[in-house]
């Protein structure tokens, strides 16, 4: 896999896990509390903050986009995918898979175009 490649790949996994637990704890926690028992700790700590972390999740999910070349509806369906909770860990595990192996049949490609 090539580093920049796999580099991105890291990046957008982190952030992608680091945002979907965030959605979780703000939709499963932090909501219902600021809701059912007027405790607004939660949501006033983890909405701002997934928020600042959701854009830095659009920027890497974007950069690896762009290093594999990806069709924007592709891009635009993953990015949508990180504001579900629950859906984004599939997303995440969906897309990590996919982009593996992408890399690994352009890797195969490369070989064979390089052996004759």
């Amino acid at each position: 896999m090539d580093a920049s490649v796999s580099g991105a790949l890291t990046r957008y996994r982190i952030i992608a896990i680091v945002v979907s637990v965030g959605l979780v704890v703000l939709f499963g926690i932090g909501v219902p509390l600021n809701h059912l028992a007027h405790i607004s700790i939660v949501s006033a700590i983890v909405g701002p903050l997934h928020g600042f972390l959701y854009m830095v999740f659009l920027v890497l999910t974007f950069d690896l986009a762009r290093r594999l070349d990806w069709p924007y509806g592709r891009m635009l369906v993953v990015m949508l995918c990180g504001t579900i909770p629950v859906v984004s860990f599939v997303a995440e595990h969906v897309t990590t898979k996919r982009v593996r192996a992408d890399i690994a049949a352009r890797t195969e490609a490369q070989q064979h175009a390089a052996t004759g």
